[in-house]
């Protein structure tokens, strides 16, 4: 491993070029070596007079590209962050932009190769950029060697600033759309991401307005795929997708009609409806990957939802095992399967074989939920005005009581 001696040049960018040029001839000899260093010390020297920056990051990312395995991590990283710098001395926003482009190229190439240095490299780079746009690509550049170099962890904390990231980029709606879509195939083939994963993918079809939806080609495997993807998830209970045009346009889709009537189904219906669809379309189900036996314990507890709605948030046992085709001693197995999975709080009266339900989830959050919660909302206030109205009152009249009992007191 070859160890970076510091020069006594006083321009770190020809320190590196002449080292870093050193280190890629030096296996050609010394007579062969010597001028083709003096020739790329020389023309990184006119690129600095001339301002030529990205003919400069060129020039150094080819001899640095050349020297990976013969320095250590610590040098490596030395040399980059030289070479970073040269995007802040940019006299424009594109020019920076082709910069980044050179150094985030050069960077991914090997993304099995000193990840975590690599990483932290463009992370640098980042950093160092003014321009939304130009941060914004090579935030892209990142997730993408993450991806390559299973490195999707180190991703994981910056995911959840997407949000501000993209009040600060700024990018177009298909920048956007990239974006999430990228997020989300990143994530989705890892297990105990796949609902981030889904949140990412309905972020991506949320972009597509009414129009675009009828005019999607291959997006509508998207669609589908978002569809597939809630139904076969154990503790996805709720969601939104049939709002989203890329996702009711489905509806009258030859090709897709069956995958969207089955989200109907899973949204809306109890377990009976998904039998009766299961025997009808079996081979569908198994096309898409999903299991029948899963799909029935998810239908049980979406039915419980359903039958949850009442007015008085009362279950009956006997409507229970009716609802979910189950014997009567399996009722509280399934209750608490239900309060386990987070779809409803609720208790168990065994003397009079009924379920009191306080809370349930909802399985579709529209905008008639968002009415019922804004009604509770309204109600709530109103209660608290009222409760602190007679507080009021109580503490004025009991002033008053106090007032005429020291009067008394006092004659």
């Amino acid at each position: 491993m070859t160890t970076i001696v510091p020069t006594s040049e006083d321009n770190p960018v020809i320190s590196v070029v002449r080292v870093t040029s050193e280190l890629a001839w030096a296996d050609a000899g010394l007579e062969v070596a010597e001028p083709q260093v003096a020739r790329l010390c020389i023309e990184a020297q006119e690129c600095i007079m001339m301002g030529r920056w990205v003919d400069l990051a060129s020039l150094m990312l080819t001899s640095a590209e050349l020297i990976t395995s013969k320095v250590s991590e610590k040098d490596f990283e030395c040399i980059f962050t030289v070479i970073c710098s040269l995007a802040t001395r940019a006299g424009s926003p594109d020019e920076a932009l082709e910069i980044a482009k050179l150094i985030s190229t050069k960077i991914i190439q090997q993304p099995s190769d000193k990840t975590a240095l690599r990483l932290k490299i463009l992370f640098n780079l980042y950093n160092l950029l003014e321009d939304p746009y130009n941060r914004f690509f090579v935030y892209t550049k990142a997730l993408n060697l993450a991806a390559n170099g299973k490195m999707i962890e180190s991703i994981i904390p910056s995911l959840k600033m997407i949000d501000s990231f993209l009040q600060e980029w700024n990018i177009e709606k298909e920048d956007q759309r990239d974006l999430f879509l990228t997020i989300s195939n990143i994530l989705k083939d890892n297990k105990s991401m796949s609902k981030e994963s889904f949140i990412f993918l309905s972020k991506y079809l949320t972009t597509f307005s009414m129009e675009e939806a009828f005019l999607m080609n291959e997006e509508k495997e998207e669609a589908v795929r978002a569809i597939i993807e809630f139904v076969k998830s154990p503790d996805m209970f709720q969601c939104d997708l049939p709002g989203m045009p890329a996702i009711s346009q489905l509806e009258k889709d030859e090709k897709y009609a069956l995958v969207y009537q089955l989200l109907e189904i899973f949204l809306n219906s109890r377990l009976d409806r998904y039998l009766d669809f299961h025997a009808r379309n079996s081979a569908l189900l198994k096309s898409y990957g999903l299991v029948h036996e899963e799909c029935i314990t998810k239908m049980r507890l979406l039915s419980l939802i359903d039958l949850s709605c009442n007015e008085s948030g009362e279950i009956p046992y006997a409507k229970v095992t009716e609802a979910l085709q189950i014997r009567d001693d399996e009722v509280e197995y399934w209750v608490v399967k239900a309060i386990m999975s987070k779809v409803l709080d609720c208790k168990m009266d065994q003397m009079n074989q009924v379920v009191i339900v306080s809370r349930r989830t909802e399985r579709v959050f529209g905008l008639s939920q968002w009415q019922g919660l804004r009604s509770k909302l309204v109600n709530w206030r109103a209660n608290i005005a009222t409760a602190i109205s007679t507080i009021q009152s109580s503490k004025v009249a009991d002033e008053g009581v106090q007032a005429v009992q020291e009067g008394v007191m006092t004659r």
